[in-house]
């Protein structure tokens, strides 16, 4: 998929029907209501070409202020979404984040048309994505989404819940699977429960989702977990932790046998809160971690970009590509190719 430069796509109509029509949506106000200064600008968001749309734990927003030595520089080539598509639905600082929540019209020419955004950290990294009509996300929510029918029975733990994107399509995909997620910040459980359809979630799954805030490296469950899915960033990165063998040895004592993990490790195209870390330095570090406690059997699969990349990291054997794809969903079947060895 070729990118193009942010650009502004006409204007949603002053007596056009709200982009909102449902009730789960609030109302958009009119493209002349905007303050003039916001009118006509581009809400930038990054493509990538496997997938026809952003990788998560990216920079959502970047003000014209940013100076040329960030990351945000590599914004030159996106797809934007034009200002007045865009509707913040809530903003405030917790003890752990910068929280925002972001409704993109479904009026929007952009593949996020419709979408619910969750944007953490400084500079605005979007941890979870929802759509009213359908759980698939296009991003690697859904590659998360491949790990239950390759795990042996017994729950699934999920490190960095979020708003619950990955956990959605697994309830959904997977009638025995029973989640438990942790999540460090309370505030996010409770934005997950009003604008993202948490609690919803929670009454339709009242014995299969269970949610647990505090510090999710201290998860555990009786007899250990069958898998673990993990999402733990933290100021715009993958947390520290995760860099250090010790701690995978942690998390592999907390797997049953034959369990194993899938794990987020960022890429370039994150964005730290602190310019002089590099994503792709601390994705390869994560992954040297790993392979000291899993030798031989990590696997990434990358989403790549012209300027930027994003990986996913699987643990354990890697299965019969077959079998795997039989169990799985036909959306869901193509990333069964895509995974390599870590080298």
């Amino acid at each position: 998929m070729e990118l193009a430069v942010a650009q502004s796509f006409p204007q949603t109509q002053t007596h056009s029907p709200s982009p909102f029509p449902h009730p789960y949506y609030p109302s958009f106000p009119p493209p002349n209501s905007l303050p003039t200064a916001f009118r006509h600008r581009t809400v930038p968001l990054k493509l990538h070409r496997s997938l026809p749309l952003l990788k998560s734990h990216r920079s959502h927003t970047r003000s014209p202020q940013t100076t040329t030595n960030s990351a945000s520089t590599q914004y030159e080539d996106d797809d934007g979404i034009p200002i007045e598509h865009v509707k913040t639905l809530v903003k405030f600082k917790s003890r752990h984040n910068y929280i925002r929540v972001l409704q993109v019209s479904r009026a929007a020419d952009h593949p996020l048309a419709g979408s619910r955004l969750l944007l953490l950290d400084a500079p605005g990294n979007i941890h979870s994505i929802s759509y009213l009509f359908k759980s698939l996300t296009n991003a690697y929510f859904d590659v998360f989404a491949t790990l239950p029918p390759i795990l042996p029975p017994g729950p699934l733990g999920v490190l960095g819940f979020g708003a619950g994107s990955s956990a959605r399509i697994i309830l959904e995909l997977y009638p025995q699977t029973v989640i438990h997620g942790w999540e460090l910040d309370p505030s996010v459980i409770s934005v997950a429960r009003e604008y993202f359809g948490l609690e919803k979630l929670e009454k339709k799954y009242p014995d299969r989702l269970f949610i647990h805030t505090g510090n999710a490296l201290n998860s555990s469950v009786k007899d250990g977990f069958a898998g673990i899915l993990i999402d733990l960033f933290s100021k715009g990165c993958v947390i520290p932790e995760l860099q250090d063998a010790a701690t995978w040895e942690k998390l592999k004592k907390s797997l049953r046998d034959g369990g194993r993990m899938m794990v987020n490790v960022g890429g370039s195209c994150v964005e730290p809160e602190d310019i002089r870390k590099d994503g792709s330095v601390i994705m390869e570090e994560t992954l040297k971690a790993m392979h000291k406690v899993f030798p031989g059997e990590v696997f990434v699969l990358s989403l790549e970009n012209r300027k930027d990349d994003s990986s996913v990291a699987l643990t354990g054997e890697l299965p019969e590509a077959n079998e795997w794809k039989k169990a799985l969903k036909r959306p869901l079947k193509f990333y069964v190719d895509m995974w390599e060895p870590y080298k």
